[in-house]
């Protein structure tokens, strides 16, 4: 209601100035002026803004990075950060106090891996690993340890840093067994050699187990193992005289190839992620 007119309706609107005001023109040129917005800094879907990278990981809220940002506590492929708003890629090494976070949900992936793929995650190098698991999730999981591109079985596949670090290291790893299949019979004494370790170049090698399969012939062998590569293996062999025709990992610390056909994977179960976690 304007100033000069009361509920009644008493009083008229003031004509002042009415007559000499040129009507609204929205003609080009005449069109309201729009503030202009700043330029937005270019970015990609992948940019996440650095205080919710730190509280999606679970270490505190996005307040509380803001602070632990601006006392220097964060770095970002190993340079401090003090910026408020910075953004940062999923693929990019951020830590907070020197422990690398990630804000991720943690996903396990259990893979029974065919002939032909090679275990890697680089480009150019043909079909690998990461081609059987692309439409498993969108987290970033990498495989741990190695399959030669013909070995076969259980490969593991995360993005928790921890588990990793428990494959690989290298006194309490977690112990993978393999089939084998060898050129022919192995020797008892060389399967007693290789069970009380013996140096190779210098090395001593030795493994967790390592028995014949029973009722298979003398060239199928189980061995256990600790190390996160199948190369052990060959070496093992080859310096005893043998090729190795077949390697075959058919159990990852409690978990086995049960229920997984040649070629497919599967999410691990909470139970046995948190027996993962106890090995």
């Amino acid at each position: 209601m304007s100033r000069n007119q009361d509920s009644k309706g008493r009083g008229k609107t003031s004509g002042r100035g009415q007559a000499n005001r040129k009507p609204k023109s929205f003609a080009r040129g005449n069109a309201p002026f729009k503030k202009k917005s700043r330029p937005k800094k270019s970015s990609t879907s992948d940019d996440i803004r650095l205080n919710k990278y730190i509280a999606n990981s679970g270490i505190c809220s996005r307040r509380e990075a803001d602070e632990n940002i601006a006392i220097g506590l964060v770095t970002v492929n190993g340079k401090v950060v003090t910026e408020m708003g910075y953004k940062v890629k999923l693929s990019d090494d951020v830590r907070f106090d020197g422990r690398r976070i990630n804000p991720e949900p943690k996903v396990y992936l259990l893979l029974n891996k065919p002939k032909g793929f090679a275990t890697t995650t680089a480009e150019g190098k043909g079909r690998t690993v990461m081609d059987l698991v692309a439409n498993a999730t969108n987290a970033n999981i990498k495989p741990i340890g190695r399959l030669g591109r013909n070995s076969l079985g259980l490969l593991l596949f995360t993005n928790d840093d921890k588990i990793v670090q428990k494959f690989t290291n290298s006194k309490n790893g977690v112990a993978r067994l393999f089939q084998l299949d060898l050129d022919k019979n192995l020797k008892f004494e060389d399967l007693k050699k290789i069970q009380e370790g013996f140096k190779v170049d210098g090395k001593l090698v030795t493994v967790e187990e390592i028995s014949y399969i029973q009722g298979e012939s003398k060239n199928k062998i189980g061995i256990k193992i600790k190390n996160t590569g199948n190369t052990i293996l060959r070496t093992i062999f080859e310096t005893l005289k043998y090729d190795l025709v077949k390697i075959d990992c058919v159990a990852i610390g409690h978990l086995t190839k049960k229920d997984i056909p040649r070629g497919h994977w599967k999410h691990l179960t909470e139970q046995e992620v948190s027996i993962l976690k106890m090995l």
